[in-house]
């Protein structure tokens, strides 16, 4: 069976809470998802991101710092609204997804909007940042917020996973 759902962490280790997408996903991976989900950490590298999604999935949940005005360690889900051409359309969430990686989530969803990949419903799990300078460790209130925010994700994949399931035998009645 081919995965449905594709978890995405994103981020640079290098940049401190920037790190935070590929610390969940390796918390994910280690815990493993359900059947149907597959966690990948991606990094910086959008493009590999863009290109894995060729694959045809039916969800795309994307994890990583995204700065706003919360406390530090604040997680919030955002459903990205899209334009037609795949490009965030929200301007808050596009600005916070333009962020310091080479090629933004944004970039990724665009990119494989001009490939004619249409994958379903994108989530993104965002945590606010502390401190994005220069140095591999995770402030304490970023740190803190990966098990909740693993916790969060596999909550999501679970639901969407339900989701499908009931769609699909929904469609399979007479």
């Amino acid at each position: 069976m081919k995965p449905a759902i594709l978890v995405a962490g994103v981020g640079n280790v290098f940049f401190g809470d920037d790190g935070f997408g590929v610390e969940v996903a390796r918390r994910l991976s280690a815990a493993g998802l359900p059947e149907g989900a597959v966690v990948a950490d991606f990094g910086i590298r959008g493009i590999h991101l863009a290109y894995e999604l060729l694959a045809g999935y039916d969800s795309l949940i994307l994890v990583d710092a995204v700065p706003g005005d919360d406390e530090p360690g604040t997680l919030r889900v955002v459903e990205p609204r899209l334009d037609e051409d795949r490009r965030v359309s929200d301007p808050l969430v596009g600005s916070a997804l333009a962020d310091a990686h080479g090629m933004t989530p944004d970039a990724v969803l665009a990119l494989i909007g001009a490939l004619g990949v249409r994958t379903g419903r994108i989530l993104l799990v965002g945590c606010q940042p502390a401190d994005t300078s220069p140095g591999m460790e995770l402030s304490e209130p970023v740190a803190s917020a990966v098990p909740r925010a693993a916790e969060l994700v596999r909550e999501l994949v679970e639901e969407q996973l339900a989701a499908s399931s009931a769609a699909g035998a929904e469609r399979s009645e007479p």
